[in-house]
């Protein structure tokens, strides 16, 4: 994951001139994109590793932009969308939210707005990136504790002492200290509350 790295607006409206319209005002402050005719060119292309939104025209050929919303999840690109369109209605609003668009902007519509929308989309994918890159590097060192590790640890952050954690495992006290500092040590913990946010973000079962 590159959470920091240069940002890419995508557009996928089948009007050419509203792409071109797009293209040069995010050209204007700076900001790279890329176009699409239609959803099928979009998920067909390689996208930049970085953070991104997609600017998503609602009345598409043949296909709804909230249908393409859902084909978009459920093929795991899960770009923040902001949706516009020249005929929008409030129950289609509503829908486009609920699904977690970003904003809904009816033609013709501020530049300022769209500009607004897309630093907001931005600022979410940033910051989804980088949980996902910060529970990759948890992932990879849960991965370097032993099976009586991840045990330890477990019963550890579910609340129980030393003595008691060595008595729910049939084992010493101090072997389940040394195992405790190897986890302590292999997290890269500092604390006993910062190994207890580490286990939630894992999403580690209850061990008790």
């Amino acid at each position: 994951m590159n959470p920091t790295g240069a940002a890419t607006v995508f557009i996928i409206d089948d009007d050419a001139s509203v792409r071109e319209s797009i293209q040069g005002l995010l050209r204007s402050v700076g900001l790279k994109s890329e176009c699409y005719a239609t959803p099928q060119e979009f998920l067909g292309a390689q996208h930049p590793n970085g953070p991104s939104c997609l600017v998503l025209d609602v009345r598409l050929p043949g296909v709804s932009g909230l249908d393409v919303q859902q084909q978009l999840a459920e093929a795991g690109v899960l770009f923040p969308i902001i949706f516009i369109t020249g005929h929008g209605d409030i129950p289609m609003t509503v829908r486009a939210m609920k699904s977690g668009a970003v904003e809904f902007l009816t033609k013709p519509f501020r530049e300022q707005d769209l500009l607004d929308a897309i630093q907001q989309a931005l600022d979410l994918d940033r910051a989804a990136r980088k949980r996902q890159g910060d529970l990759a590097v948890l992932r990879q060192r849960y991965d370097l504790l032993t099976a009586r590790e991840r045990e330890v640890m477990g019963l550890v952050v579910s609340g129980l002492l030393n003595k008691q954690v060595a008595s729910e495992l049939g084992t010493s006290e101090v072997t389940v200290k040394m195992h405790r500092g190897q986890v302590m040590r292999k997290m890269q913990a500092g604390s006993l509350a910062e190994l207890v946010r580490m286990a939630e973000k894992l999403n580690l079962p209850p061990r008790r």
